[in-house]
């Protein structure tokens, strides 16, 4: 994302879509303001009437300042901040903060949950106001400019703008690709007020007692049924909600020797199950039964797929521990890959979006293990 801005309040501001009738005025800015990497009349025109594009201006005195390019992905809950200017000649106007809000508000209204962005990191000026917006940085990309410089990669969780939000329960950051349910395991005995010590090795220890999944290329993941043992043999409470008896996760894998293994195992969790007296539901559970659960003292370990986030057309577990309004709150254990784990990654995410997240494979499997505080009776 390139990016020229300029930072402070002022009421004499109007924020609004651009228009066709722009156009000039946006390419002469582009003009004045960039001196590599600018966007062509026909980019422009293209963004200004795409379906999967939102260009926001901001008026100064009725002249036009600065401008905002939102990109949305089909199917992703995902925006991309991917261009953002202030005219040089409107300093200290407040610009850049309106313009970065207005995109804020843009991506929550096609119900995104992330804003990510590119930014030059020499561009300090731009790198302050994204961090006192609440940007992270999760990567750099060298030579990513026409000039070789190097691009930083920076996230924020996108929230609703609510009276009240439920404390967020401690997170973990999975620590392999594979150990998602195991790090969602962690946060829910965290959740429930089990003494634990959140780290790698109990994070391992809970994916041998719950895997029955091999990868590609080696290690797996885990299916609900080993989940929902691995709780409560833990102490928790759990039912199983799924779309349908399994096994699951068994086609994308070639070996006929995995699959037997895969089969196996999965068989002996559904066993354990029984024995445990867990409750199993061969029907997902229901966006309006998730939220009255959450609204009642419940979590959630629920199935997502991973195309929405990563993206990757992987299996991928997160944890649901309340609710904000028509939002879902929940803990994702990859967490963007940031460098500051421990800050967690905490997302709201609307219920019509949670809905076609949480379904995964060509069967739109879906699964939970819903989970209260408290051993099963």
């Amino acid at each position: 994302m390139r990016s020229a801005i300029e930072t402070a309040p002022d009421p004499q501001i109007l924020v609004r879509p651009a228009s066709t009738c722009d156009l000039d005025t946006l390419l002469a800015l582009e003009h004045h303001v960039f001196t590599h990497d600018r966007l062509s009349r026909r980019s422009l025109r293209n963004f200004l009437t795409s379906r999967h594009a939102s260009l926001i201006v901001a008026e100064a005195d009725g002249r036009i300042g600065g401008y905002a390019l939102i990109l949305f992905r089909p199917g992703s809950l995902i925006a991309r901040l991917y261009s953002i200017l202030v005219a040089p000649g409107i300093d200290r106007r407040g610009l850049g903060r309106r313009l970065l809000a207005a995109a804020e508000d843009a991506a929550l209204a096609r119900d995104c949950i992330l804003m990510r962005l590119e930014v030059d990191e020499r561009n300090t000026r731009a790198l302050s106001l994204y961090r006192q917006a609440g940007y992270r940085q999760i990567g750099q990309q060298p030579g990513y400019y026409e000039d070789g410089g190097t691009a930083l990669r920076l996230e924020k969780g996108l929230k609703p703008a609510v009276h009240t939000m439920p404390a967020a329960p401690p997170y973990f950051h999975q620590t392999s690709e594979f150990t998602c349910g195991p790090a969602c395991v962690l946060m829910a005995l965290a959740w429930a007020g089990h003494a634990v010590r959140m780290g790698a090795a109990l994070e391992f220890k809970l994916w041998r007692q719950a895997t029955t999944m091999f990868s590609g290329s080696g290690p797996g993941g885990c299916e609900p049924f080993g989940l929902a043992v691995t709780l409560t043999r833990h102490g928790l409470s759990t039912e199983i909600f799924v779309s349908h008896p399994g096994p699951y996760f068994l086609a994308g894998v070639r070996s006929e020797e995995r699959r037997r293994v895969m089969r196996l195992t999965q068989d002996e969790f559904r066993r354990e199950a029984a024995e445990l007296h867990i409750p199993i539901h061969l029907t997902p559970l229901s966006e309006s039964a998730l939220m009255q659960s959450l609204q009642s003292d419940a979590a959630a370990i629920v199935l997502v797929s991973g195309y929405r986030m990563l993206p990757r057309k992987v299996p991928h577990w997160v944890f649901a521990y309340g609710r904000a309004n028509s939002h879902v709150l929940v803990h994702d254990p990859d967490g963007g890959q940031a460098e500051d784990h421990a800050a967690g990654q905490s997302l709201a995410v609307p219920l019509q979006a949670f809905a076609r997240w949480s379904r995964f494979g060509p069967d739109h499997l879906r699964a939970a293990i819903l989970i209260r505080k408290g051993p099963s009776q």
